[in-house]
């Protein structure tokens, strides 16, 4: 168990990076970071781009580490350019693929496959800075299934490790507890 902070949250309703990066992401009209997030089992946020789509539930909800952000490129980057979920400070979050993690900002704790490494793309040299897709290599954050329902919010969050293999182990979680169960 480890304390750790959650700094931003973005919820981005639309997909913003479309086409080619030369022509630049799609303008958004309301500010996609916000301070809680609503997390459905199995589904992602409540709201977001990838909530409810088959093709993205290994990847509903991303994950990244503060301490990963290429700040010598654009010290003004955030979660808007690398179009991660959570931003974490105090855990190296890419250690943890393949792992379950839960996080809990207050208000019961959010169960978390981790699934894989959220790879850095083309769209990093142009929202964040030339060199940033390299720099991003193997610290671009995880994509994750929710295996719980919860909220997140911004500030001090309990970190836990809860198993290895989690969903991909044929892992069932009870939607009234959260409390993983191996089958």
């Amino acid at each position: 168990m480890t304390t750790v902070e959650v700094l931003q949250l973005l919820l981005s309703p639309t997909h913003r990076y479309v086409g080619r990066p030369a022509d630049g992401p799609v303008p958004t009209h309301e500010d996609e970071l916000v301070d809680s997030v609503e997390v459905r089992r199995t589904l992602g946020i409540v709201g977001d781009r990838y909530f409810s789509h088959p093709a993205h539930r290994r990847a509903a909800i991303t994950l990244m580490s503060a301490e990963n952000l290429p700040l010598h490129i654009n010290s003004a980057i955030d979660l808007r350019q690398t179009r991660r979920n959570v931003l974490l400070s105090g855990v190296n979050i890419d250690e943890y693929a393949g792992s379950t993690i839960s996080l809990d900002t207050g208000s019961g704790p959010v169960l978390l496959a981790v699934n894989s490494a959220a790879r850095p793309c083309a769209w990093m040299e142009t929202t964040i800075g030339t060199g940033a897709q390299r720099a991003l290599r193997g610290k671009g954050g995880v994509r994750c299934t929710p295996l719980s329902d919860g909220i997140l919010t911004l500030g001090s969050a309990v970190f836990t490790v809860t198993g290895t293999g989690g969903e991909k182990a044929g892992a069932d979680v009870s939607r009234s507890t959260g409390t993983i169960y191996s089958g």
